[in-house]
């Protein structure tokens, strides 16, 4: 798992795996931390979010070396998860582009999406995630669109088999909250964010439906790839 600051959380992600019963390999590149030169004892890689931007590779070289990274890590045909950053590295290196709202609008807090025709065997009744970035993505080439938001657009993609990118955060719990509305609370001043209050009143209305999707999203995430490797259809 890569996260991007010092005290970053997996969350419910973190959460979810742990009790299906991997281990987690948290590593963070920002502060000198290295990248596994080999996935060879890892099932699956995870790309967090964090307030860099995905075009900060030519004044931060951790993020040019989590570009080259990921490339290596597509190759393989592991599961691939990225998630805000995540997605918007993902999205680069399969050659999209990264960009602010042209009305410099960011999105923080619980807002509806909609899932694609192709999506919605994927997302199943998921209508409302947590966001919190300023930055959206292009559709890269050869890849299938799953969700679909407003403010941007973009909201859900897949890569192959194996790679998905989302522009939300599945993996938010309540501390989690606490912890960005009061580490960031200057946005909280932005007129389109939303107020710590009615942050924490839509995860009590959304949240126990994003966990269970994501349990099952991760699921069906993991155990498909498992299932192709059986198959010796990725040997």
């Amino acid at each position: 798992m890569v996260v991007h600051q010092r005290h970053s959380s997996p969350g419910l992600v973190g959460e979810l795996l742990q009790a299906t019963g991997y281990t987690l390999d948290l590593r963070c590149p920002a502060i000198g931390q290295p990248l596994p030169a080999s996935l060879d004892d890892h099932d699956a890689v995870v790309v967090f979010g964090g307030p860099m931007s995905a075009n900060d590779d030519g004044t931060l070289p951790f993020i040019r070396t989590e570009l080259d990274w990921i490339a290596t890590v597509l190759e393989t045909e592991k599961p691939f998860l990225g998630i805000c950053l995540g997605a918007q590295l993902l999205a680069r290196v399969l050659g999209g582009t990264v960009y602010s709202h042209a009305d410099e609008l960011m999105e923080i807090g619980y807002s509806p999406i909609t899932q694609t025709a192709a999506g919605k065997a994927v997302w199943g009744d998921l209508q409302h995630v947590f966001q919190w970035h300023r930055e959206g993505f292009t559709m890269p080439r050869n890849t299938v669109l799953l969700a679909k938001g407003d403010r941007f657009p973009n909201q859900a993609f897949r890569y192959g088999n194996q790679a998905y990118g989302l522009q939300f955060h599945p993996e938010i719990t309540h501390r989690l909250i606490d912890r960005w509305t009061t580490l960031a609370a200057e946005h909280l001043q932005r007129p389109e964010a939303q107020s710590r209050d009615s942050q924490f009143q839509a995860h009590t209305t959304y949240g126990n439906g994003v966990e269970n999707w994501l349990a099952a999203f991760l699921r069906q995430w993991l155990i498909a790839q498992q299932s192709l490797w059986e198959l010796g259809e990725l040997a």
